[in-house]
């Protein structure tokens, strides 16, 4: 499994990417549109920007899958948006919106996580990796 550091350089090259290329690089992978979620740190309450790919939209709901490549522990970004919900968004580049966070239920994710397997076969393969049951959140604009 990739290291924090691999996927801490990872987030900062796309990033890079997409601001250097105006938005243009970088705003789809695999298919899926790419977001940059910023969460509030758990622990240190320092904001924490990082980029993920939304496999599934239900009606004004961005889903993301806190798979870390199916590593056995969850993502922080993961733990910082289940302990703080409220979160910012940017998808495709754009401007960043405020948004409530949430984790699925056991009916959503039963109801969703078929429909993503079955799309995006990475994410099968991560579920196949580890012990636990990756997580889905929600990403809803803030009332």
């Amino acid at each position: 499994m990739p290291s924090d550091l691999v996927f801490k350089s990872l987030n900062a090259v796309h990033r890079t990417l997409l601001a250097v290329s105006g938005g243009r690089i970088g705003r789809e992978a695999g298919g899926m549109p790419v977001l940059e979620l910023v969460t509030t740190g758990r622990r240190s309450g320092v904001p924490r920007i990082v980029m993920l790919t939304s496999p599934l939209q239900e009606g004004d709901a961005y889903v993301v899958v806190a798979s870390r490549g199916g590593d056995d522990r969850h993502p922080a970004w993961f733990l910082n948006l289940r302990d703080e919900p409220q979160v910012a968004v940017s998808v495709r580049g754009g401007p960043r919106t405020p948004m409530r966070a949430s984790v699925a239920t056991p009916e959503e994710r039963a109801r969703m996580w078929p429909q993503i397997a079955a799309r995006y076969r990475n994410y099968a393969g991560y579920q196949r990796r580890t012990q636990r049951e990756i997580p889905l959140a929600l990403l809803r604009p803030a009332a």
